[in-house]
């Protein structure tokens, strides 16, 4: 039988493995599959995810691709929402539907300009105080996929 995720979660070259190790046991937690767009900031193979402690790796379901063309491909013809700071449009305006795409920048550049532009329907922010410059990726991450799962009623 295939695997038929929740929600999908995009990490677009991601930096920081300790974060990606969060993101994962979060996607292990709700259900969700985690995409991860090349190239990465760290290695990914069997020995650096046992050496980062990733037990629980071996129940998430995760794939790496070459590049965005790659992903959209793979997913066509799902919903993508786009996680950014620069957004006008709250996470909780809009109503999440099993299959849908979570996408989410890297720790340091975001998402790219050019992909936020020709998606700016589809981007999506998570309101904090301006005291804070941005929320963790990994908490970010844990905040949309919640979320997605409570209006799926999962």
């Amino acid at each position: 039988m295939k695997y038929e995720p929740l929600v999908h979660v995009v990490l677009y070259q991601p930096q920081i493995p300790p974060n990606t190790g969060a993101v994962g046991r979060t996607c292990v937690a709700v259900g969700a599959k985690l995409w991860l767009v090349r190239p990465l900031g760290f290695r990914i193979d069997e020995k650096s995810r046992r050496r980062a402690g990733l037990d629980y790796w071996e129940h998430l379901e995760w794939e790496t691709v070459a590049s965005w063309q790659a992903l959209t491909d793979a997913l066509a013809p799902a919903r993508f929402w786009f996680f950014t700071k620069h957004a006008t449009q709250s996470y909780t305006s809009v109503s999440f539907q099993r299959g849908d795409v979570l996408v989410f920048g890297s720790e340091t550049n975001g998402l790219p300009p050019s992909l936020l532009a020709e998606h700016s329907d589809r981007a999506l922010l998570i309101p904090i105080r301006p005291q804070v410059r941005s929320l963790n990726l990994s908490c970010s991450v844990a905040i949309a996929a919640y979320e997605a799962a409570r209006q799926c009623g999962e």
